[in-house]
């Protein structure tokens, strides 16, 4: 019987990763481990407990002491769990999205990470997506997708995204924030958003959802078969 392989898909935000990492794993039956919603919980958490202040400087010295002691679980429906307690929500509002390019950053946040998707990951079956997964967290793995978007579409992604949850902002607040999160995710120091040079890449632009997971179902089948 073939292995199961380890799917690594990259790329900025609103370009549809997430949604088409979902559809892959339930397609081939495989874990789906949304690394982004693991930083956005370390976000949470530093605004909860006030460890990053207006100007949006970081106390690394606190966060240093107590990320050791934080638990984040992600069940099987993608509900994301923090200390226990369901953060589902609450990490996806603009409040947490306009920080978690600088708390994804930070060296030591992302070693710990870094430990705990690669763990989850050991036994293949896996689609994750991110910004580092097919660069730092499996560089080994055998599909590595490359997602990208216009901005005009990534915008009208985000922006409906925020009005199904009954959020309102602006299409020019909203670009601002993608592209800010774009020039933090790509010059980082630790570990930045990078197309690594065996990765495919999918521009969804104009394919609908259907026609993205049949186009990666396609280069799945590819691998597997030259297994």
């Amino acid at each position: 019987m073939k292995n199961k392989i380890t799917i690594a898909i990259d790329g900025y935000a609103a370009c549809g990763k997430s949604t088409l990492a979902k559809d892959l794993a339930k397609a081939l039956g495989y874990t789906f481990i949304d690394s982004g919603a693991m930083y956005r919980a370390v976000a949470l958490y530093c605004l909860e407990n006030h460890l990053i202040d207006t100007n949006g400087v970081v106390n690394l010295e606190q966060l240093e002491k107590s990320i050791g002691s934080l638990q984040i679980e992600i069940s099987s429906d993608q509900k994301v769990f923090l200390n226990q307690k369901d953060i589902s929500e609450a990490i996806r509002t603009p409040r947490v999205a306009g920080i978690v390019s600088k708390i994804a950053a930070i060296k030591l946040v992302r070693q710990k990470l870094v430990e705990q998707q690669q763990a989850l990951g050991k036994a293949g079956g896996i689609v994750m997506d991110g910004r580092d997964i097919g660069s730092v967290v499996f560089p080994n793995a055998e599909l590595k997708l490359f997602v990208t978007a216009s901005d005009a579409i990534r915008t009208q992604r985000r922006l409906a995204e925020l009005r199904s949850k009954g959020e309102q902002q602006s299409e020019a607040d909203v670009l601002d924030n993608l592209k800010s999160r774009d020039l933090q995710d790509s010059t980082r120091a630790e570990s930045p958003l990078i197309q690594v040079a065996d990765a495919l890449v999918l521009d969804t632009s104009n394919l609908n959802r259907e026609e993205q997971l049949a186009w990666a179902l396609l280069e799945v089948q590819k691998i597997i078969e030259q297994q």
